[in-house]
């Protein structure tokens, strides 16, 4: 089954890049920046392009949420965040509604939003971007006052994280402790039975997992993730049938890579809202790769341009 709810696609809005105080908050915890030495090549380039810029480093008592208090309290009008797709996510959430603007630096391992935007991972040339750039307001996620930037997971896709990241801190790199997480994941995976509410329609399913995506992804590039859009103003929900285990691993990992669009046997969704409802009191949710737990029922909502951010001057 696919069904659709579409909004016309519309045109991002630019404008120039905001004037004020910019800082840099980085989380030394991202790929990029756990070696002391690449800290230091980053404060340099970032003196040679924007002198005024300041640049903050999380610690072992200063968290990234840290850093974003001290930034606000500073006056800064554009917020860095420099890390991955979780680092990014925690900035643009403290920027969303205030008239600031965000800007990332693609520090982490597989920098999603970054990708969409087309924002450069060399980190010398998107330093240049903070100075160079032109403000486009994006779409953002919204479930239950939690937002996401890429997409958000029900059942298998949160358990995945979990997993993956207890390896990770075991001494794991991310993609053998992604691959050995789907797998034990779906040794133990029970099927979850909701009712998703799209206005007055509803329908039942279970599923072993739910992937709802920021705008539609498409499967153009193989494995790659892909949003032609990111200010469609549109949610793009994806939930496999219940089948074999082989199945179930190839959407797993697909949906880590933020990639499902095409694989058969699974129903899709575009929509501006949604609710899921379930049994359960509570449920395991990924935002953007992080797991938090949410009350149910689980209100999902697009907040069409409600997120200004640095891209560079070529947009979709």
């Amino acid at each position: 089954m696919t069904a659709a709810l579409t909004t016309e696609m519309t045109t991002p809005t630019i404008t120039a890049r905001p004037h004020g105080k910019t800082r840099i908050l980085v989380n030394c915890n991202a790929k990029a920046m756990q070696d002391p030495a690449g800290r230091d090549v980053l404060v340099e380039q970032v003196k040679s392009a924007l002198p005024d810029a300041e640049v903050w480093f999380t610690a072992d008592d200063v968290s990234i949420t840290d850093l974003i208090e001290r930034a606000t309290r500073d006056g800064a009008t554009l917020l860095v965040a420099g890390g991955g797709d979780g680092t990014v996510n925690a900035v643009a959430s403290a920027v969303i509604g205030t008239g600031r603007t965000l800007g990332v630096l693609p520090l982490g391992t597989l920098n999603h939003f970054a990708k969409d935007l087309t924002i450069p991972f060399d980190i010398e040339a998107a330093v240049l971007l903070l100075r160079d750039g032109l403000v486009c307001e994006v779409d953002v996620g919204e479930v239950n006052d939690r937002i996401f930037i890429n997409n958000s997971g029900l059942g298998l896709y949160p358990d995945i994280v979990r997993q993956r990241e207890r390896r990770q801190e075991a001494g794991s790199s991310k993609w053998p402790a992604a691959l050995v997480s789907t797998v034990y994941a779906l040794r133990r995976y029970r099927l979850l039975g909701i009712r998703v509410m799209v206005g007055a329609k509803a329908m039942y399913r279970r599923t072993p997992a739910v992937f709802i995506g920021n705008n539609e992804y498409t499967t153009d590039n193989g494995l790659e993730p892909k949003r032609p859009s990111l200010s469609d103003g549109r949610l793009a929900l994806y939930m496999p049938h219940p089948s074999g285990r082989a199945r179930l691993l190839w959407f797993s990992l697909r949906a880590l890579l933020g990639n499902s669009r095409r694989l058969e046997g699974f129903d899709v969704l575009l929509t501006e809202s949604l609710t899921i409802e379930s049994r359960h009191r509570r449920l395991h949710v990924a935002l953007d790769g992080e797991v938090t737990i949410m009350e149910t029922p689980l209100h999902y909502r697009t907040r069409a341009k409600a997120l200004r951010v640095l891209v560079p001057t070529i947009v979709r």
